[in-house]
């Protein structure tokens, strides 16, 4: 292995109700952290979900300033900082950088229309790349900003990550290319979309320059120094969006590793040497800053399953469940209407085949459920196109059940790896500490990125799971939310 640089380096999450700041030396040791309130979004109805952009960098400073202080001198030895934000999330501004209204959130929905004008025009381009731009997409929210009573004032768009880019370095830094995927940058061919930007009604002349994550764009002025803490002079790498950002942190960061984030829902992403292409939209794919892939997608089921059970019983069933083995019955535990990944199926419900012999039967037989999900998007993927080589990289909530933890291991028949640091703020360093404490991402991952322990299969219990797994895609496919062989 390389030797390490000396030094630290700073991720900067940015996430929907603060802004978090971690401060990690070369060797994977988070040295100091902090964390700053942001004001609740509106959510009044009809679509709308907002933010006021003023609130980043007041928050981010009180963040970085936090944890800064808990290192005295040693801040001086802060070499680079990177920046995770929400997909998406974006403020228009005027020709001083500053907002002209609140921030459209990731999931605003307001810009429908102005998507799908988007979508009918960059048809072909979008095919190739194997997207779709929804209501939800950053090309929606530019769209309708682009029809607002704002648009005259506008002189630009900011995602959350350049616009404190811009306060941290003084002047305008570009955008990275991880957090423009849903605005309308494609990332093959290295250029912005304006065919479909242009039908969607945004000005080119708003649109920052695109760069790969982990470039050096900027250096932390004076003025950020005082404000931060963080030492004037160091450098500002790109970083990536929350999703990919957390990624990174499980260790998923060369050609064949992947991670199941197991949180209110099942996030599964990896990497490929290629781009997958997914008809059904279920699965699109993030560029890695080395030239690889970043295919993934989010399942509307995961922790919410076990949404009804109370938390202080959760203990208690979980050894029930592991104690009973495998359940008597199937249930595919969807707690809400519709499914995104791995299969789309906007009418999917959940259900069960049999009844529960006891409140641990049903506990068990959610759990196995999510399991099943987990294997089929797995399967998914290797059917666009992915390997999937060696142990499963396992974060979120629902990885600290250990039974849950055994269940999973055993229906995908291989090991899950447990993430030590999988935040967000974790990837940002890690981003950061690409081309300054270590030669590339690659190196960064492998000296920075430890597990904190690995579960194998249940031996006895495989046969069981394999045969449930297969139950379960049957059932699947008898209501028509898969395709039989798919």
């Amino acid at each position: 292995m390389a030797p390490v640089s000396p030094g630290l380096v700073c991720g900067l999450d940015v996430a929907t109700q603060d802004v978090r700041a971690l401060v990690v030396d070369g060797t994977g040791r988070v040295r100091a952290e902090g964390k700053a309130p942001l004001p609740a979004p509106e959510r009044p109805g009809e679509g709308r979900a907002e933010q006021d952009a003023r609130a980043w960098w007041p928050a981010a400073c009180d963040a970085l300033r936090q944890a800064t202080s808990k290192l005295d001198s040693e801040r001086d030895a802060i070499r680079a900082l990177a920046i995770s934000a929400t997909s998406g999330t974006l403020v228009a501004v005027d020709a001083g950088g500053e907002p002209v209204g609140p921030a459209p959130m990731y999931d605003d929905r307001r810009g429908g229309e102005a998507a799908a004008a988007a979508q009918a025009a960059g048809a072909e381009r979008l095919a190739r790349l194997g997207m779709t731009l929804a209501a939800g997409s950053g090309v929606a929210r530019m769209g309708w900003l682009a029809h607002s009573e704002a648009a005259p004032r506008i002189a630009g768009v900011r995602h959350t990550s350049e616009f404190l880019g811009e306060r941290l370095c003084g002047a305008p830094v570009p955008a990275d290319w991880s957090h423009t995927l849903k605005s309308g940058y494609d990332p093959q061919a290295e250029e912005w979309a304006l065919e479909a930007l242009a039908a969607a009604g945004v000005d080119p002349e708003w649109l920052p320059p695109v760069a790969a994550p982990t470039t050096p764009v900027g250096a932390v002025s004076a003025a950020a120094a005082e404000a931060t803490g963080l030492p004037e002079g160091c450098e500002l790498r790109l970083g990536m969006t929350d999703g990919c950002a957390a990624q990174l942190a499980c260790g998923a960061a060369a050609p064949g590793r992947f991670m199941s984030v197991l949180g209110t829902t099942l996030v599964q992403k990896g990497v490929t040497e290629t781009l997958l292409r997914d008809p059904a939209g279920a699965v699109y794919c993030h560029r890695h800053p080395d030239g690889f892939w970043l295919p993934g997608g989010a399942s509307n089921t995961g922790c919410e399953a076990l949404a009804a059970t109370p938390r202080e019983r959760l203990g208690a069933l979980d050894d029930a469940a592991r104690a009973r083995g495998p359940a008597s019955m199937l249930a595919y535990p969807l707690a809400r209407a519709g499914e995104r990944y791995p299969f789309v199926a906007p009418d999917a419900r959940g259900f069960t085949q049999g009844e529960p012999e006891d409140e641990a039967d049903a506990h068990r037989a959610a759990l196995e459920g999510v399991a099943c999900l987990e294997k089929l998007g797995f399967e998914r993927l290797e059917a666009l196109g992915a390997q999937v080589r060696g142990p499963v990289a396992s974060a979120g909530g629902g990885s600290r059940s250990a039974v849950w933890s055994a269940i999973r291991a055993t229906v995908l028949d291989r090991e899950l790896e447990l993430a030590r640091h999988a935040e967000t703020g974790f990837g940002a360093a890690l981003l950061a500490a690409a081309g300054s404490l270590h030669p590339d991402l690659g190196a960064a991952t492998a000296a920075m990125v430890h597990a904190a322990g690995t579960v194998e299969p249940v031996a006895g219990e495989v046969a069981a799971l394999q045969e449930r797994y297969g139950a379960f895609v049957a059932a699947l496919e008898a209501r028509g939310w898969l395709d039989a062989g798919s």
